[in-house]
């Protein structure tokens, strides 16, 4: 499946279908693609105003950070089916004999640590555009700076939405190790995403005068 090939229509008809991919995990990505997206619509109605010179140079930065994030975050609607198309590929695997059983449980236990990993990503990439919402928040173009508010909740959604998913995959994998890294890592990435979401959505208030 190549996302950014598809139209909006296909996409969601695709989402819809009785099929396990694209998923959640998928929806999750493009959340924050769109998050990433709306960050940089309003850097792009702050460059070149006379009103917002002296943010020019940081707003360009701002920008540049975006339009990657919203291209990997993408990209990761694809990855994250791909990891998942991995995972169910195990489960067609022979199980005639013992020697076959150890072969399939060592790939899917290979895949499953793959189809967490993906989602953390996303919720990594989701993270980040928290951040950039924030200062775009305060210091970008007043006329649109509700969207930037939209930019981190859809955002904060995303991340949300990717870290069920690599809940999930934890719970079936048996290596201990891994599974207790890989929950510290979760719960750190939560713990710093809630406050990056209400200082994001904080900087939009006061810039607004409105409840965002």
């Amino acid at each position: 499946m190549d996302t950014a090939a598809m139209t909006v229509q296909g996409f969601l008809d695709a989402l819809a279908a009785e099929e396990s991919t694209p998923g959640g995990g998928g929806a999750a990505a493009l959340a924050g693609s769109q998050g990433a997206a709306l960050v940089s619509m309003v850097v792009r109605f702050t460059l070149g105003r006379r009103k917002y010179a002296d943010v020019q140079a940081e707003m360009e930065g701002y920008l540049e950070r975006s339009e990657a994030l919203r291209q990997e975050l993408l990209h990761l609607v694809d990855e994250d089916a791909r990891a998942f198309d991995a995972v169910a590929a195990c489960y067609g695997m022979p199980k005639d004999t013992e020697e076959e059983k150890a072969a399939r449980r060592a790939a899917l236990q290979r895949a499953l640590k793959g189809a967490a990993q993906v989602p953390f990503v996303t919720a990594e990439r989701c993270l980040e555009v928290i951040h950039l919402a924030k200062p775009v928040g305060a210091k970008g173009n007043v006329n649109v700076v509700s969207d930037a508010a939209v930019a981190a909740h859809l955002a904060y959604a995303g991340l949300r939405s990717a870290l069920i998913n690599v809940r999930i995959n934890l719970k079936f994998i048996r290596d201990e190790a891994f599974v207790a890294e890989w929950a510290e890592r979760v719960d750190r990435l939560q713990q710093g995403a809630e406050a990056a979401y209400r200082e994001a959505l904080e900087a939009c208030r006061q810039t607004l005068g409105v409840a965002v």
